[in-house]
């Protein structure tokens, strides 16, 4: 039965429409404007690294995202393809050996030549890792080892058709041996990219100048800052004020601010982005599948993205969008049902003792809109529940060890690797490394496991939608919207491309006519 919108959400509608009422058409740069050989760009990024660079953790998207870190293979977001990187070819030896054959005459920036032997170290070290990665680990490959010089030899536990995809993920980024020290891992002068990190102040930027002697050709910038802006609104302002060239992932509760702003340029791009109310299925109440059903439909997701994300995303219909091809098409937006929730709730003999946390993470600005509307339609269903915001890194151990109720955070599904197979074998596989949920359905498994052989890519989506299927029926998650990619550049900037996985920012074409 559908219920009238929530007073707080037509509030922040309002806020929305009063925005959007100054929007207008950004400007770019003088086509042909002449590109400054000296200039440096300021990029505010989203992430901070919190693990001392280890490869293994999403620092390695920082080094990425700042020209220094590459991968044996790379993943074109326009040609939807696994392309050539620090790897030339690739051929798979037998359902379990694939092979990788390493480009010519590259030298990391510490002047050290790229060799198998290498590589191999680099990416054993990930294996050998306390907290392994979520797409490269023992459960994915067995065994590296340099089969000759320029041969790198991946084997697998089990046939997997995937592996150059899992090459392609940042976590298989390949450092100088020298870059492996006692105290961790030293990036400065230790990747291959075209720019070489060279100092760092603390939880705040990472300076890099310009590799004299990128193997890939010219590189248009003298250098470049990736500062460490975790929270949303202060990325825009940065943008805006001109202390950055680029920012990525604006809220959007910042959106028309920005588009008014004939500065700047607004990008955006379809993401496999969903913000996601995570909820804990390993303790009460969130363990009884009623009690998840009562969530999912106490939610207004359409006013909710109309209020908060003032248009920017979609309302979610399950733990894919829509526009995935492995997808469901008959699952739709659930709609909210005040009364049938109640009586799930009731049902459940669920007795609350104390309220319900929900975890607002700072580095969504949304976020924090988005805990006040959950909270009072969880009032309405009998459930009281307070807000405490977070980043994401203070509340990521606790989450990761269960102790926890709700946390609204978004996970791109496509990050680990660009195939769904990432995302649902670590966020929920009774064992994935990255069940923040703690799920766990055995005949999920099994089906998980079936698409990873499945070397016909028609049978292995519909194994994906079969699998999406599951986690709709057992509510796993509340999935609350669909989100786009919005980077905001200013106009000096030439050469950039949007990348909605997040991975590449300072690249060799990236340029700047001041």
């Amino acid at each position: 039965m559908k219920f009238g919108r929530l007073s707080v959400a037509a509030g922040f509608a309002a806020i929305a429409l009063a925005l959007t009422a100054c929007n207008s058409t950004p400007s770019s740069p003088a086509p042909g404007a002449a590109a400054n050989p000296d200039a440096r760009a300021v990029v505010a990024n989203f992430r901070a690294p919190v693990s001392n660079w280890a490869l293994e953790s999403d620092d390695a998207y920082v080094l990425s995202i700042a020209g220094c870190l590459e991968t044996l293979t790379k993943y074109d977001q326009t040609t939807k393809k696994v392309e050539p990187m620090l790897a030339t070819s690739w051929k798979q030896a037998s359902d379990t050996v694939w092979e990788f054959e390493l480009r010519k005459n590259v030298k990391f920036q510490d002047g050290t030549a790229l060799d198998a032997k290498a590589v191999a170290g680099s990416l054993n070290h990930v294996l050998k890792a306390t907290a392994p990665a979520r797409a490269v680990n023992p459960k994915t490959i067995s065994k590296v080892e340099a089969a000759d010089a320029d041969t790198v030899r991946v084997t697998t536990p089990a046939a997997d058709p995937l592996l150059p995809y899992r090459m392609a993920s940042v976590n298989a980024g390949v450092l100088s041996p020298a870059a492996y020290t006692a105290k961790g891992i030293d990036p400065m002068k230790h990747c291959t990219g075209p720019f070489a990190p060279v100092s760092e102040k603390a939880g705040q930027s990472l300076t890099l100048d310009r590799n004299e002697n990128y193997w890939d050709g010219e590189v248009k910038l003298a250098g470049g800052e990736i500062r460490y802006i975790t929270d949303g609104a202060t990325r825009a302002t940065q943008v805006q004020t001109g202390e950055a060239d680029i920012s990525m992932s604006i809220p959007a509760t910042s959106l028309a601010t920005l588009e008014a702003d004939d500065k700047i340029s607004v990008l955006k791009a379809d993401s496999p982005r969903t913000s996601t109310l995570y909820l804990n299925n390993s303790r009460a109440p969130f363990d009884d599948v009623n009690l998840r059903k009562a969530a999912t439909i106490a939610m207004d997701l359409p006013a909710i993205a109309a209020s908060i994300y003032e248009g920017a995303a979609q309302p979610a219909t399950g733990p894919f969008a829509p526009s995935e091809s492995w997808a469901n098409p008959e699952l739709g937006v659930p709609q909210p049902n005040i009364e049938e929730a109640k009586k799930l709730v009731e049902a459940s003999g669920y007795k609350q003792q104390k309220p319900l946390e929900i975890i607002a993470i700072t580095e969504r600005a949304e976020f924090a809109g988005v805990a006040t509307i959950i909270q009072e339609q969880f009032k309405q269903i009998g459930l009281t529940a307070k807000v405490v915001t977070k980043s994401y890194g203070a509340a990521e151990p606790d989450v990761l060890a269960g102790n926890y109720d709700m946390i609204l955070s978004q996970r791109n599904r496509m990050i680990d690797i660009a195939d769904p197979i990432g995302f649902l074998q670590a966020d929920y596989t009774c064992e994935g490394g990255y069940n923040l949920s703690h799920y766990c359905n055995k005949d999920y498994d099994k089906l998980i496991f079936q698409a990873t052989t499945e070397t016909d890519e028609t049978k292995r989506h519909d194994l994906y939608r079969q699998a999406g299927d599951i986690l709709a029926a057992d509510a796993a998650n509340v999935w609350l919207v669909n989100e786009q990619a919005i980077d905001a550049v200013g106009n000096s900037v030439q050469g950039y491309v949007q990348d909605p996985l997040t991975r590449y920012v300072l690249t060799k074409d990236l340029a700047k006519t001041q």
